[in-house]
């Protein structure tokens, strides 16, 4: 029998109508739901432990002590009290607890949308709208016992409108078929590189703007664990995912063997590729972020970690890479919304917990690497500038965009790095500016971060942090789904996993997590590191020494970065590089000898 109870609101939770929607029916009362339940961390926790994360950011990467599992769940977990409390609550509801995790602070249940809006004291209802299509949502808040009012922090998978986009863009080409991509000879510092002839001039494979930005050479991401992010669905018609013949058909032609792949389902169908000939389908993007990670650090292994576009999809699936079974040490996420987002996709309970989640990672030492958007300055947001969420988040890296040109011959090498802004095209800029939901963090101190161009005019977060390559133009060439022809894409969907290759493979050559890098680059790197763009703007921001609201601190150069994080000035050698360069050499030796017998 359900019990009564006094009611308190969750803070946050609530939710706006979604302009132009129309209501079509309430929700079958009777129809099953799953639900995820977050609780608060643990309320009481190590004070000692609390001290020592505060103060890792600051250090190098081999000088930082990463916690273990049962340190994180003191931490960062909740309080097993907490989730019983929550259990007991369900089940006089009448639903069924289907999971609970200490480290991800979640109790999963599953009921009827009847019992499940009656503990929670919401309508749901049915809508249809002009772009979004058709989903279940609510109006309000969300309402627990009071007993239960300050350790329920979030709930979610009651309101399924979509939230987030990729942010990948093309350019002015058309796919051609893999028959016309003859294998060429392509001469590196090191080494000879097979790869496919590129009928696009001024584009690239993902290999070679690695080599242009220097990249720690002898490195290919061997014993690390990347996981890609890929969105699809709610609606059956939302397709997104790859065909693996179409991924080894890429990696055959540039001369590579098919990396380990391993797919994880947090959410919805999982795989399922479309053509990506439609808004509604994202396997364009699943595919550039698989073949610019695969041909990258090859020798990593992926997690694809598969959910939906809806808060659920999303909040399940950070809390999962983070605290789950998988040892992540680099995420990747190509997609995203403004913060001031028109459709309400995000609450303030949401971004809460996303935001609680990202900070927890940098314990573990997970590097978080995401897009900062591609329709420049105003972010597709309602106002004249927007930012765009995940990547405002201070706990994340924010990658922004350049337009990336290279010389001719055996052995380019750059000869311009600007603002990504082809919106003159029709091909997008890059995303960028300051955020109105998070205040300037202490890193940024130092950066120079200009008030906002949206009255009150305010100085919060800037974005983003760093950028790669992701003009369409001088973009990088992928395999299409149906794995029978190629193409350029760009966008900040190519930037993202470029800079979570590099990451990688920093990772590899330091034997150590870089984990949280931003105070280090902020305050130790901030110049004679990375690459200063200096030109071009994103609308409403303009490029210029030092960090901007287009570029941040500038784009990639990887020995560089490696020599700095290794703790040695950026022109010197330092102990990691020398490592690799040692084992490059061995090998060359071990090899010449065997030719010789």
């Amino acid at each position: 029998m359900k019990q009564s109870f006094s009611r308190a609101t969750i803070a946050g939770s609530a939710r706006k109508a979604v302009p132009d929607a129309q209501k079509m029916s309430t929700s079958d009362p009777n129809t099953k739901i799953s639900i995820s339940i977050y609780a608060r961390r643990n309320p009481n926790p190590p004070v000692n432990l609390q001290a020592s994360m505060e103060k890792m950011s600051a250090e190098l990467p081999g000088k930082r002590k990463y916690l273990g599992p049962q340190e994180f769940d003191k931490l960062y977990g909740a309080d097993p009290a907490d989730l019983k409390k929550i259990e007991t609550w369900a089940k006089t509801q009448k639903l069924e607890v289907v999971s609970e995790d200490v480290s991800q602070r979640r109790v999963k249940v599953q009921g009827t949308i009847g019992d499940i809006s009656q503990a929670l004291g919401v309508q749901l209802n049915e809508y249809d709208h002009p772009t979004l299509g058709e989903f279940r949502g609510r109006i309000g808040n969300i309402s627990v016992p009071e007993n239960l009012h300050g350790i329920i922090e979030g709930v979610f998978g009651l309101d399924t409108r979509p939230v987030g986009r990729p942010r990948f863009r093309r350019g002015n080409t058309s796919p051609m078929p893999l028959q016309l991509f003859t294998t060429q000879k392509v001469s590196r510092t090191a080494k000879s590189l097979s790869l496919p002839n590129n009928p696009w001039p001024g584009t690239f494979f993902p290999p070679q703007v690695a080599q242009l930005y220097n990249y720690p050479p002898g490195t290919d991401g061997k014993g690390q664990n990347i996981a890609v992010f890929a969105f699809n669905g709610p609606s059956a018609s939302d397709l997104g995912g790859y065909e693996l013949s179409a991924l080894q058909a890429y990696f055959q032609k540039l001369g590579q063997s098919t990396p380990q792949i391993q797919d994880v389902v947090i959410q919805g169908m999982g795989n399922k590729p479309g053509p990506g000939t439609s808004e509604q389908d994202s396997s364009d993007e699943v595919m550039l972020d698989m073949c610019t990670v695969g041909s990258v650090v090859p020798g990593a292994k992926i997690f694809m970690y598969f959910t939906e576009f809806t808060s659920k999809g999303w909040v399940d699936a950070i809390h999962d890479a983070i605290a789950g079974e998988n040892e992540i040490s680099v995420i990747s996420i190509s997609y995203g919304n403004p913060e001031q987002d028109p459709n309400s996709a995000w609450t303030q309970m949401g971004v809460k917990l996303v935001n609680q989640a990202f900070d927890a990672a940098a314990s573990l030492g997970i590097t978080i690497c995401c897009s900062s958007g591609d329709d420049g300055s105003s972010d597709e947001g309602s106002g004249p500038a927007e930012v765009d969420f995940p990547a405002s988040s201070p706990n994340v890296l924010g990658v922004g965009g350049t337009k990336l040109v290279a010389s001719a011959g055996a052995n380019p090498v750059i000869t311009s790095e600007v603002t990504w802004n082809e919106e003159m095209r029709g091909e997008g800029a890059t995303g960028g500016g300051i955020s109105v939901v998070f205040s300037k963090p202490s890193y940024q101190d130092t950066a120079d971060v200009p008030v906002s161009v949206n009255p009150p005019h305010l100085v919060g977060r800037g974005v983003p942090d760093v950028s790669a390559d992701a003009d369409p133009e001088t973009g990088l060439v992928i395999m299409k789904p149906d794995g029978k022809s190629m193409e350029p894409i760009g966008g900040t969907s190519a930037s993202a996993p470029l800079w979570a290759s590099l990451v990688i493979r920093l990772n590899e050559a330091l034997q150590s997590k870089c984990g949280f890098l931003n105070e280090l680059l902020y305050t130790k790197f901030s110049s004679g590191v990375l690459r200063d763009i200096t030109q071009g703007n994103n609308g409403a921001y303009a490029a210029g020494p030092g960090w901007d609201a287009c570029t941040g601190l500038g784009s990639p150069d990887g020995q560089k970065l490696l020599k700095a994080l290794s703790g040695g000035p950026a022109n010197a050698k330092s102990k990691a590089s020398a490592k690799v360069s040692k084992k490059t050499k061995t090998i060359a030796k071990s090899k010449a000898k065997k030719k010789k017998k």
